[in-house]
């Protein structure tokens, strides 16, 4: 609370009186026995003093008000006079401030002279080695050779890094940029060491990367263990830390020299924050092996799998597929306790769902193994060989030739087609529609005649099996291949959607059906 000197102080300043105006700003910057300490309010009377010509004040302003604080004043613009003066009195600090307001404001609003004594002011003042004033030079060379605008409003350090990138490799503006960048990261901008290590990411430096993220890294790892737990509410961090924690494990796991203890506080706290490359890492990590669930050697220390699996099944639920088939893998381990052949072949299917290619193979071989007990296996199984072959599996390219047979041409039925008439077709559209299905397919003609249509579509193939009412016939799957096969079979599959294939059917049993064909084909 005010003393009474203070309140006198207070009561002249509201009077009008330059002297208590200017005493009573220094009282609210510096703090008083009294009166809180607040940048603010010494702004609103050391401006008020500065305008009754009291050259302190604004020697004040320009030495210690920030720019946050001028930034949240009424009319931010009437305070670059200020600044103007303490800079051209020797106050460099008063240049980044005068800068930073004039750049805040819209082209319209201030003088192209002003703008440039701004620019001239900030680049004296990086000249004279200050980190930040450095910093926004980068920026604003980098984004006005970018993609962006040059005002304060467009400079966004997050996307920093892409606009560097943008920039030819030869152009001179690019090595501006950097050389300002490195500058003030040399000078303690987190923001510019930050900009400097994801720029040496994406171009794939890892030397650099490590040389700018490791010390950031373990300030925020520091920052962190500082923080008391009972503490929840978090500032916005500055940087991505979860992104830059996760690609520093990353690149130290790949040189494989990295000291255990923190590589593992690394990847706790990156995928803590919800990364779920950390989460699989770091799940590898306590299982002490690698995605196909070998174990690692040259990382010492026993598994953890109970540890390793809460985060391998965070990374999944994040869709990584090989967390998926790591977890898989645990559960086959004869040394984890709770060893289960069900919940792997559970994970397993989760990762071949996922579009995990060895999970897929396994599972296809599984099922075509199991053809005996079930002969409907062997569609499952072409199911999840087609799947791995298409992603280039060589071993399930292979398989899937012995699976499921591929298209080939049957010129009797294309001839059939050619020489139908359209005036007969009419009575007989599933002959037509038969015929068709085995120029597509490459169908003989008994199973061609025979095919249950409703039972034969299984999405990835054509399942063929008229064993049933024609015995010398064999099962057999062709695989559907083709937007055209795909077109064909759904058009014709509504066709007989409420038909009848059978013998008892409308068309009649096979002998019926091959008469028919003969009298409109006769040869």
């Amino acid at each position: 609370m005010a003393n009474r000197e203070e309140l006198l102080v207070i009561r002249a300043a509201r009077a009008g009186q330059a002297p208590a105006q200017l005493a009573l700003g220094k009282r609210y910057l510096f703090g008083g026995a009294g009166l809180p300490k607040s940048a603010t309010t010494a702004l609103y009377w050391l401006d008020r003093a500065a305008h009754q010509q009291q050259d302190e004040a604004w020697l004040l302003i320009g030495s210690h008000i920030p720019f946050e604080a001028a930034s949240r004043a009424a009319q931010p613009a009437s305070l670059c006079v200020w600044y103007e003066r303490a800079f051209d009195s020797g106050v460099l600090q008063a240049g980044l401030v005068l800068a930073k307001l004039v750049l805040a404001q819209a082209g319209d609003c201030t003088s192209d002279i002003l703008r440039r004594k701004a620019w001239m002011a900030l680049e004296a003042v990086a000249h004279a080695g200050f980190g930040e004033a450095q910093w926004l030079m980068a920026q604003l060379i980098g984004h006005a050779n970018g993609c962006d605008g040059s005002d304060l409003r467009a400079l966004s350090s997050h996307s920093f890094h892409s606009s560097i990138l943008k920039m030819p490799a030869n152009d001179n503006a690019k090595k501006t940029v950097l050389e300002w960048t490195v500058r003030a990261a040399d000078g303690g901008v987190t923001r510019a060491q930050y900009a400097l290590a994801e720029y040496a990411w994406h171009a794939g430096n890892h030397d650099n990367f490590l040389r700018w993220a490791l010390p950031l890294a373990r300030q925020v790892m520091a920052r962190r263990q500082s923080r008391p737990k009972s503490d929840s509410s978090e500032e916005e961090p500055m940087i991505d830390e979860a992104s830059l924690l996760a690609h520093c494990c990353q690149v130290l796991m790949a040189r494989g020299n990295f000291d255990a203890m923190e590589l593992e506080c690394f990847l706790e706290a990156a995928a803590s924050a919800g990364d779920p490359q950390s989460c699989l890492a770091l799940g590898l990590w306590f299982g002490r092996m690698d995605c196909n669930g070998t174990r690692l050697t040259e990382v010492r220390g026993l598994a953890n799998y109970k540890k390793a699996l809460r985060w391998l099944v965070a990374a999944g639920e994040q869709g990584l597929a090989e967390a998926w088939f790591a977890t898989s893998r645990i559960y086959l381990k004869p040394e984890f306790s709770q060893r289960n052949l069900l919940d792997s072949h559970y994970y397993v299917q989760k990762a071949a769902e996922a579009g995990h290619t060895v999970a897929q193979l396994e599972l296809g071989i599984a099922a075509w193994r199991g053809r005996r007990n079930d002969q409907s296996k062997d569609v499952e199984a072409a199911f999840w060989l087609q799947k791995a072959a298409t992603q280039g599996n060589e071993q399930a390219q292979q398989l899937i030739k012995k699976i499921a047979d591929v298209t080939v041409c049957a010129s009797w039925a294309e001839a059939a087609r050619k020489k139908l008439v359209y005036d007969k077709n009419r009575p007989v559209p599933f002959l037509v529609a038969r015929l068709e299905l085995a120029v597509v397919f490459g169908l003989s003609r008994a199973e061609a005649l025979l095919l249950n249509v409703n039972a034969a579509d299984c999405g990835h193939c054509l399942l063929i099996d008229i064993r049933d009412v024609h015995p010398r016939s064999k099962r057999r799957l062709i695989l559907i291949q083709s937007q055209e096969q795909r077109q064909t079979l759904s058009r014709i599959a509504r066709l007989f959607e409420d038909v009848d294939c059978g013998i008892k059917g409308p068309e009649g049993n096979y002998r019926q059906r091959l008469y028919r064909l003969r009298v409109l084909v006769p040869d």
